[in-house]
């Protein structure tokens, strides 16, 4: 279930953007242990073994019993497995932490869609009425193309700039949805179709452009959830990684997105460069130099 938001909307929303944890935002202050173990997770759930991602977030939890990021961690783990309780539960609990966090509520939204419900299923057991919620909620709404939905609750909010805006957005939508084409004698009902992937491309690479790495490797952490086989979302992780200085935690995305490469020589060309500059800066040389001997020219 691909999140398809225009890159307009989401720089709208960037204040969500920035909250939201990447695996560099929160972990200088924590113990070696504790890193190590998140970034294995991360590497576990990236390589999609979700049960030994799980097992090393709640070790995690153990050492931080009241940390939400490991919470929202768990909730996508356990959502990967098809464990939909425990997801939900610590979807819930991630959720009631950080109300006014979009990816949080973004990811509730799919457990509980994927057990053939909706958020009222859990209605009562987070703060449904915060506004900041309701906003994300409209706008999760939207990007699935749920207009009905999206525009109830927009016209159960105060009227604001926001809610302006997206309601004018839906409306447009809906007109642009159905187009009726005269082909000779027939009539030929075309819908356009939304393409997820490269809608998070073009959000990805908006952030860049902008040098706003932080938002970037968010973006690309939530569309390698979404679409786990595509090499891209683990280079531009990466790549906002090491830009960040995060070049453990780069190499790992890296290597990961390495197995689903194919013969897109430009691309894979731009990944073992970014893995030879991660190396170097951990004094990797002999790796660094591997990598290195992987580019190949024509890119």
């Amino acid at each position: 279930m691909g999140l398809f938001l225009i890159p307009q909307l989401i720089c709208a929303q960037e204040n969500e953007l920035k909250a939201e944890e990447s695996s560099e935002v929160f972990l200088e202050e924590y113990t070696d242990e504790f890193q190590e173990k998140f970034f294995e997770a991360l590497k576990q759930k990236g390589i999609e073994n979700y049960d030994r991602a799980a097992n090393l977030l709640l070790e995690c939890k153990r050492l931080d019993p009241n940390n939400s990021v490991i919470d929202h961690e768990l909730s996508k783990a356990y959502l990967a497995s098809k464990q939909f309780v425990l997801a939900q539960q610590y979807g819930i609990s991630a959720l009631n932490a950080r109300p006014d966090n979009f990816w949080v509520l973004n990811t509730l939204m799919e457990i509980v869609q994927r057990q053939g419900a909706t958020i009222d299923m859990v209605k009562d057991e987070i703060p449904y009425n915060d506004p900041k919620l309701r906003e994300n909620l409209a706008l999760i709404y939207y990007g699935r193309q749920n207009y009905d939905n999206a525009l109830k609750i927009l016209n159960g909010m105060k009227v604001s700039p926001f809610s302006k805006q997206l309601t004018s957005k839906i409306n447009d939508s809906i007109k642009a949805k159905e187009v009726v084409e005269n082909e000779g004698d027939t009539l030929v009902l075309k819908i356009e179709k939304e393409n997820p992937i490269k809608n998070h491309e073009s959000i990805i690479e908006d952030f860049l452009a902008k040098s706003d790495f932080k938002s970037a490797a968010s973006v690309s952490e939530e569309a390698m959830e979404s679409f786990p086989t595509q090499p891209y979302f683990y280079y531009t992780h990466g790549l906002a990684l090491n830009k960040a200085r995060k070049y453990k935690e780069a190499i790992a995305i890296l290597e990961s997105g390495l197995d689903y490469l194919l013969d897109d020589l430009e691309l894979a060309n731009k990944m073992y460069k970014e893995l030879v500059d991660a190396n170097n800066a951990l004094g990797n040389s002999s790796k660094a130099n591997m990598y290195l001997s992987k580019i190949k020219s024509g890119s």
